[in-house]
């Protein structure tokens, strides 16, 4: 009889196992806080500059969103109670932006300088870059 964990360790594995591996890897890049889904949209993105969150925030003052930086922890919050009352007489026949509140954060790896990231918002998009810490940054090194 042949276990299935003998089958297991004869297996030749696809690039796409080692994706999914390092996608549940605990060292990834960086991690959620939480297990909960985030569910405003955000797009995280590495380049030569460093991590870049990209963070829609349609339809909201930038003055209420909150961005934190503890330790290697990036959090940023919005809370819908700060929103003033728009009671103006609207009647919306449809109603698909989405204004509410969230609390989202990540664990950013030790290899980009959090206390140097930078907050931008335009168009309703808010945007944090995160350089890289200098003895991190990209090298090339010229072969002899």
């Amino acid at each position: 009889m042949v276990h299935k964990l003998d089958l297991f360790d004869q297996r030749v594995f696809s690039p796409l196992d080692v994706l999914v591996k390092d996608f549940f890897n605990k060292e990834a890049e960086f991690t959620k806080i939480d297990n909960r889904t985030v569910s405003q949209p955000v797009d995280i993105y590495e380049d030569e500059d460093g991590l870049t969150f990209e963070i829609a925030c349609t339809g909201i003052p930038k003055d209420l969103v909150d961005i934190e930086l503890k330790g290697d922890y990036l959090c940023v919050k919005y809370d819908k109670g700060d929103l003033p009352k728009n009671n103006d007489g609207r009647r919306y026949f449809h109603s698909s932006v989405k204004k509410s509140s969230f609390n989202i954060g990540w664990k950013v790896a030790r290899r980009f300088e959090l206390a140097k990231a930078t907050a931008e918002m335009n168009d309703g998009l808010l945007v944090v870059t995160i350089p890289y810490a200098n003895e991190n940054k990209p090298k090339s090194l010229k072969i002899k």
